[in-house]
């Protein structure tokens, strides 16, 4: 996992100073990814000298994992509410889509950073971000999951693993529909709609119905 990387006058900075660094950073790699974003252009933006930029973190590499780690935050935090309710699988499930839809939307920049990630070529790098990323939400899938086999709520022929990395790749590329160029054209390509016009209520009730039949429906 991923352990602190900024130093201790960043955590002394005002919230608001922190913010906006993280907000601007965030919006420099999403945009540019991490090779080609650049820690001087984002001081700039972010109001700052690039001396006090570096007080704040020793690396370009250090505020990206710490942008990273702000985007989890914010995507754990609205995971933890819904995983530990004691709803049934198939409700959780649409609360997650529901989720993804306003998640995706409301912090579209984490949405294009997470998607650049995802090719990044340093493979010591991705390593680490993919277990920053994706550990915790696959404990909180596969849990959830276990618990519904055990009360017999799902189909008792499915592997709780398998199927929560399934889902998770449902919703993740649904974040990526709402935010990315390619998967946005993808999206119009398959459903003939503008994604900015869909209605999100049709994704929740068609995502929905593929889901169930996917946890329900045994041979």
């Amino acid at each position: 996992m991923i352990e602190k990387r900024y130093k201790e006058a960043f955590e002394r900075a005002s919230e608001a100073r922190k913010e906006k660094i993280l907000e601007v950073g965030i919006e420099e790699f999403s945009a540019k990814g991490y090779e080609n974003a650049n820690i001087n252009v984002i001081a700039k933006n972010a109001g700052i000298s690039i001396g006090l930029m570096y007080k704040y973190f020793s690396t370009k590499e250090d505020l990206f994992l710490t942008c990273i780690h702000r985007g989890c935050k914010i995507l754990d935090d609205s995971l933890e509410e819904i995983m530990k309710s004691n709803d049934k699988i198939l409700k959780k499930a649409e609360r997650l889509i529901r989720t993804t839809c306003y998640h995706s939307k409301k912090n579209s920049n984490y949405i294009r950073l997470y998607n650049e990630i995802t090719s990044e070529r340093n493979p010591e790098l991705a390593k680490l971000i993919a277990e920053e990323i994706e550990f915790p939400t696959s404990r909180k899938y596969i849990t959830s999951i276990a618990q519904a086999f055990a009360k017999n709520d799902v189909r008792q022929d499915l592997d709780p693993r398998l199927f929560a990395f399934f889902l998770d790749n449902l919703l993740m590329s649904l974040q990526f529909s709402y935010t990315c160029d390619y998967y946005r054209d993808r999206f119009e390509i398959y459903t003939g709609i503008n994604v900015d016009e869909m209605d999100d209520e049709q994704v929740v009730t068609q995502l929905l119905k593929f889901i169930e039949g996917a946890f329900t429906f045994e041979k």
